[in-house]
C-alpha cells in the first residue's frame, strides 16, 4: 500500500474510475448481446430497437472515455451491417 497522501489519493481514485469503466463496460456487452439475440431469432424490428440502444450504450461509453472512438465506430458498424443483412 501506498504511503504518500497523494499516492493513497490515486489508488482510490484509479478504484473508482476502474469500477465506473467496468460497469458501462458490462452495458455495452449486454447491449451488444440482445442485438446478437434478436438477429438469431430473426426478429428485425427487436433488432432495430436493441440497435438504437446499443448505439447509444456504445456512444455514451467513448464519450466517457471507456472506447477509443474508432473502436466505438467499429463496434456499431459491424452491429448496423448485422442488422441489415437480415432478410
Amino acid at each position: 500500500m501506498a504511503n504518500i497522501k497523494s499516492a493513497k489519493k490515486r489508488v482510490l481514485v484509479a478504484q473508482r474510475n476502474a469500477d465506473r469503466n467496468k460497469s458501462i463496460k458490462t452495458a455495452v456487452k449486454t447491449a451488444i448481446k440482445k442485438v446478437r439475440a434478436a438477429i438469431e431469432a430473426g426478429d428485425k424490428n427487436a433488432a432495430n430497437e436493441a440497435l438504437v440502444a446499443a448505439t447509444k450504450s456504445i456512444d455514451m461509453a467513448c464519450t466517457k472515455g471507456v472506447f477509443h472512438k474508432n473502436t466505438a465506430a467499429r463496434k456499431v458498424s459491424r452491429l448496423a451491417q448485422a442488422v441489415n443483412k437480415m432478410a
